[in-house]
C-alpha cells in the first residue's frame, strides 16, 4: 500500500496556528511516528506533502525522505508567483524524491486561481517533470476547472476528493457535478480518497455508509485507474482514533473489487501519477 498523502512537522504553536491545542496534532509528527503508524497498518510507502508555505519546509521534507525508504515521494512548496521560481524548481526537482508542488489554494480567494503570476509558475512545472497537487474546497471547483484548463500540459492530482461539504446520510450534488467536470480533463491524473473524515462537522457523526457512498461515487466518476489511497495523517486524527482506522476503512471499501483494481487503487495509481522510482 502507498499512502499518497501525509504530513510531517516539528510542532510549534506559532508555526502551526491552525492546529488546535491539546489534539494529537499539537506535537512532533516526524519519521518515528510515521514509521510506527504505517507499520501497524501495513503501508509500505508514502508521499509526504507540504503543510507550511515556506521553502525551508520543502528542504526539510527532502532531508527526512533521504533518511527512509518508506518515504518514496515529496510534494513540497515553492513560491510559484515569485520571479525566482525557476531557480527554486531547478534546486528541488534535482532531488529524485521531489515529485510535485502544492499551494494551499483552499485558503485563497477565487481570483488567486487565475492570477497570471501563478500560471507563469505552474507552466514551468512540466519542464521539471513535476506534478501539481490541487487542494481546494468543493465550493472552489468551478474556478479550479478554469485553472486546470489553462495548464493542459501539467499533470494534476486532486487532494481529498476536493473536500466535499460532507454530511452523514447524503452525497453533495454540487460536489458530484463539479467532480464529473474535473474528471473530463485528461491532465487530471488522479484523485486522492483521503481527508474526508475531517470534512464532517464536529457535531455530525461520520457514518460508514456515507464514507462508502463518497468512495463509490468517486470510483464511478474517475474510474479505478485514477483513484488513489491517502490518509491525510496526522490531520485525520482530529476525527479518527488512529492512522489504521482510515487505512482499514479504505481496504474494506475496496474488498468487493477485483485484485487488480485493489492493487491499482492502493498502490499503483499513486506510483504512476507521481512517477515514483522503485
Amino acid at each position: 500500500m502507498l499512502d499518497t498523502h501525509h504530513h510531517l512537522w516539528t510542532y510549534g504553536a506559532d508555526e502551526y496556528p491552525w492546529i488546535p491545542a491539546g489534539t494529537p496534532l499539537a506535537q512532533d509528527q516526524l519519521l518515528p511516528e510515521l514509521e510506527e503508524a504505517t507499520s501497524a497498518a501495513g503501508v509500505t510507502g508514502t508521499v509526504a506533502v507540504q503543510a507550511r508555505q515556506i521553502v525551508e519546509e520543502s528542504s526539510a521534507l527532502r532531508e527526512i525522505a533521504d533518511q527512509s525508504d518508506l518515504i518514496r515521494g515529496v510534494v513540497g512548496w515553492v513560491p510559484l508567483i515569485s520571479g525566482t521560481v525557476e531557480q527554486d524548481l531547478e534546486q528541488f526537482s534535482a532531488h529524485p524524491k521531489f515529485v510535485g508542488v502544492r499551494h494551499v489554494l483552499q485558503d485563497e480567494e477565487d481570483e488567486y486561481f487565475l492570477r497570471d503570476e501563478l500560471h507563469r509558475g505552474l507552466s514551468k512545472l512540466p519542464a521539471h517533470d513535476l506534478r501539481y497537487d490541487l487542494l481546494l474546497f468543493q465550493r472552489q471547483i468551478p474556478v479550479a476547472i478554469q485553472l486546470v484548463d489553462r495548464q493542459p500540459e501539467l499533470g494534476m492530482i486532486i487532494d481529498h476528493i476536493a473536500k466535499p461539504e460532507a454530511r452523514s446520510g447524503r452525497v453533495e450534488q454540487g460536489w458530484r457535478k463539479g467532480m464529473k467536470e474535473l474528471a473530463k480533463r485528461e491532465n487530471v491524473l488522479g484523485v486522492k480518497f483521503s481527508g474526508l473524515a475531517t470534512e464532517f462537522p464536529n457535531d455530525d457523526d461520520i457514518a460508514p455508509d456515507t464514507i462508502r457512498a463518497y468512495f463509490e461515487e468517486t470510483l464511478e466518476i474517475f474510474g479505478p485507474d485514477r483513484v488513489m489511497f491517502g490518509t491525510d495523517w496526522p490531520v485525520c486524527l482530529l476525527r479518527l482514533e488512529s492512522y489504521r482506522q482510515w487505512s482499514d476503512a479504505v481496504i474494506d471499501l475496496t474488498s468487493s473489487l477485483s485484485s487488480d483494481e485493489k492493487d491499482i487503487i492502493l498502490l499503483k495509481n499513486g506510483e504512476t501519477a507521481y512517477q515514483l522510482k522503485s
